[in-house]
This record gives C-alpha cells, sequence and structure tokens, in this order.
C-alpha cells in the first residue's frame, strides 16, 4: 500500500469531489481525507489517498488528463519515523460500547437523505463514514445503514416486480440493484462483485459490511420477514479474486 496526496486544480466546483472520488475507489484507492478551497487558478482540491502501489500510475494518469482537471500534481507525505524508545500512545475510543454511540447514531441517520438524493454516487462519504467508525461498530453500523438503503432502492426501483421465489428476488432485484453501484455478475446462486471499494483496509476477514446488508434490504423488501439472509463467504479483503456474497435461509423455529 503507498499514500499518496493529490492536488488538483479546476475551473469548476461542483462535482469534482464526487467525480475524482468515484475515480480513486475505481483503482482501488481509499480516501483518507480532502480539502477544497479557492485558489487564485480555481478550485484547488486536495486528496489524500492509499492504495495499491502497482494501480498508481494508472490513476495519476486518470486524474491528470481527466475534463475536470486542469492542473494536477503528486506528492508522497512525508511522515517522521517514530522513536523506538518511546511507545506510542493508545488513541481513547470515542464510543466503548459495542453498538454504535449516539454520536455515530446521529451521523448516521443525517446520511441516510444525503445518500438517497445522490445515489448511486454514495461511495465517498460512505467510505469516509468507515474509516472514522471504531473499529468494534463498523461491521454492525455499517450493516444497518446498508439495510435501509437496500429497502429504500427495493421501494423506489424494483416494487412492481415480481419474485415468487428467492432466485427470482436475487436475480430480478438484487443484482440489478447492486449493478447501479459496483460491477456484479451471478454464477450459481452466488453474487460475485469485482470491484467493492471496501477492500484494501489491511484488516484480516471480509469487509464488505455495507454491500452484505444492501442485499439484506434489497431481498427483504422483496420478500420480508422470509428471506434469506445474504453471507459474505469469500472476500479480496482475504486474498480472493472476487467477493463473494451466498443467500441462506433463516432456520425458523418450530
Amino acid at each position: 500500500m503507498v499514500d499518496v496526496e493529490f492536488r488538483v486544480v479546476s475551473d469548476r466546483r461542483e462535482g469534482l469531489l464526487l467525480t475524482l472520488g468515484q475515480l480513486v475507489i475505481a483503482h482501488g484507492f481509499a480516501l483518507l481525507r480532502q480539502r477544497m478551497a479557492g485558489g487564485e487558478d480555481g478550485v484547488v482540491l486536495t486528496m489524500l489517498v492509499r492504495g495499491p502501489q502497482q494501480n498508481l500510475a494508472t490513476l495519476e494518469e486518470c486524474v491528470a488528463t481527466h475534463p475536470l482537471v486542469s492542473s494536477f500534481e503528486a506528492t508522497r507525505p512525508h511522515e517522521a519515523m517514530p522513536d523506538p524508545a518511546t511507545p506510542s500512545p493508545t488513541p481513547p475510543h470515542r464510543c466503548a460500547a459495542t453498538p454504535p454511540c449516539a454520536a455515530d447514531s446521529r451521523r448516521i441517520d443525517a446520511l441516510v437523505p444525503h445518500l438517497t438524493r445522490e445515489y448511486p454516487n454514495i461511495f465517498v462519504p460512505l467510505l469516509e463514514l468507515e474509516r472514522e467508525l471504531p473499529d468494534e461498530h463498523r461491521e454492525l453500523a455499517l450493516l444497518d445503514l446498508g439495510q435501509r438503503i437496500g429497502a429504500w432502492v427495493q421501494a423506489r426501483d424494483f416494487a412492481a416486480v415480481q419474485t415468487p421465489t428467492t432466485c427470482d428476488a436475487v436475480r430480478r432485484v438484487a443484482l440489478p440493484a447492486m449493478r447501479q453501484i459496483v460491477q456484479a455478475q451471478l454464477q450459481g446462486e452466488a453474487l460475485h462483485v469485482s470491484d467493492s471499494p471496501f477492500c484494501h483496509r489491511g484488516d484480516r476477514g471480509a469487509c464488505c459490511h455495507f454491500l452484505r446488508g444492501m442485499l439484506g434490504g434489497l431481498l427483504g423488501g422483496a420478500h420480508g420477514p422470509d428471506a434469506p439472509r445474504a453471507v459474505e463467504t469469500r472476500c479480496r479483503n482475504e486474498g480472493a479474486q472476487t467477493c463473494v456474497f451466498e443467500f441462506q435461509r433463516s432456520v425458523q423455529a418450530t
């Protein structure tokens, strides 16, 4: 992984961050932070990004030649090496409980109307939220947010679609809905996603919690409480070629 700071000058402010943020994500990079300000030559956007070294040259070329970009610079941020004799301080957690705390819950609630308004251009604010959530809260928070967005998409775009079986729901609702935001295909009864932006975190384990939650919301809207549960059985974050989601029936109490 490599960290690089991009400095972009543009004549247009509207849509600049969203457009370039999607470009960064499409090349497997994460947007760590950004700053936008006015300058003598136009709007100046600074982005700190992190991603695979092998994709950097292509990303830089795409950003530098983008129609919105009139000037482009890329630099490596210089980080001071820590003194090995001095232990690093442990940053305090903002919230001690496992569920998201009140502040994070309010932020997530406020993000829902923004995501529905900007949909399908949702990954820049989502990745910023993912990065800033405490580790112990991230999975449940993104899972819940994904379910809410998935249910909204199902109601908006697929309410009239007939899905008598689980296979129909996956093929007629989940697959086309996911294709609005990622590259997805159906192989057998499993959904494969080749470009999930939530990978490359450096953490161990499956990490596409928002996408898993969104699949649950899409299928729950189509089949209600009898909908199957989406499970991420393989993830690019663990070295798989694609992120794979399978659908399992919940065991009903007798």
